[in-house]
């Protein structure tokens, strides 16, 4: 459908505005009609992505719709003998604050996957959703509709990188993406904290940023020195142990003058990251020689372990 595709141009774009409905209705062939109709009868939006308003924000759009009316019509679909909100939630909730008994709409014959695309737009082009509701609402709409982050992105005009970095973000610690939420660390900051894959160490990371007032940059700084605390911590976590009479390979180094430990290759490197952060749990790779070695993966409960053993017998 013709709809669909535009969807990426904007809501505008696909239903006009107040000042243009008879165009967008002629253009788009979406059987758009204007009305005035009671609050009582128009129904939240099911596929809101938006989860927090701003009182404040909330306060002055109520405070303008006493004195202009609502300028901009909500959009709705008929389901019942009532209609259903499509976008325009802001309004919605002003308008009733305000103690409106109609508003202006326009009425568009949507399903209910462009309901969910057409909130997702309104709300991402004009910056509504912090980075958390975002994903959470990317995620609920490739699990509905059974679509690939290609295919989302085609509709919405983002790219796929972004839609999977911002899915991502949900793997973070509950404490972190509440901060995120509620805008005490920013999208930056979530990302370098996704970067580390500790789930202790990004809570850790997070308080500071927030105590502190840390920048993007300091926090990077930081979390590189963090990890790298953490990794020569693990390293030496599972050291094994020599057996009796066995020189340690401290001694051994002594002794000889070399390191009898291997160096990891960034590739390696690169793989022990993944693997953290695909298991949320300290991982470390033990090399003992070019082509032998160990993968150890470290767990702090029986949940963690439980969740491991599904996920690798996948």
């Amino acid at each position: 459908m013709e709809s669909k595709s535009r969807l990426g141009r904007g809501l505008d774009a696909l239903i006009g505005d107040m000042g243009n409905a008879e165009a967008a209705m002629n253009e788009g062939g979406e059987n758009l009609t204007t009305a005035t109709i009671e609050l009582g009868r128009i129904q939240n939006n099911p596929y809101q992505p938006r989860k927090r308003f701003d009182t404040e924000e909330l306060e002055q759009l109520s405070a303008s719709i006493r004195s202009h009316g609502v300028l901009q019509p909500l959009v709705v679909r008929q389901v019942g003998e009532g209609f259903q909100l499509i976008a325009g939630e802001r309004r919605l909730r002003a308008a009733q604050e305000a103690g409106l008994a109609k508003v202006p709409v326009h009425v568009v014959d949507f399903n209910d996957q462009q309901v969910f695309e057409a909130s997702l737009v309104e709300n991402i082009q004009r910056s509504d959703l912090n980075a958390i509701e975002k994903a959470q609402g990317f995620k609920d709409y490739l699990e509905r509709f059974s679509l690939t982050q290609d295919q989302l992105a085609a509709k919405i005009g983002i790219d796929r990188t972004s839609i999977s970095n911002l899915i991502n973000l949900l793997h973070l610690p509950h404490e972190v993406q509440d901060a995120v939420r509620t805008n005490q660390v920013s999208l930056g900051h979530a990302k370098i904290l996704k970067g580390l894959g500790d789930p202790d160490l990004q809570i850790r990371l997070c308080k500071e940023v927030t105590m502190k007032g840390l920048s993007v940059k300091a926090l990077e700084v930081l979390s590189k020195q963090a990890k790298a605390e953490a990794e020569q911590a693990i390293t030496e976590a599972y050291a094994p142990q020599p057996e009796p009479g066995e020189p340690t390979a401290s001694a051994t180094a002594t002794a000889t003058g070399t390191v009898s430990s291997i160096e990891k290759t960034p590739h390696v490197l690169g793989i022990e990251n993944e693997l953290r952060q695909k298991f949320s749990v300290k991982v470390a790779i033990r090399l003992k020689s070019k082509e032998k070695g160990q993968i150890l993966i470290g767990f702090e409960s029986n949940d963690d372990f439980e969740r491991i053993m599904e996920m690798l017998r996948r």
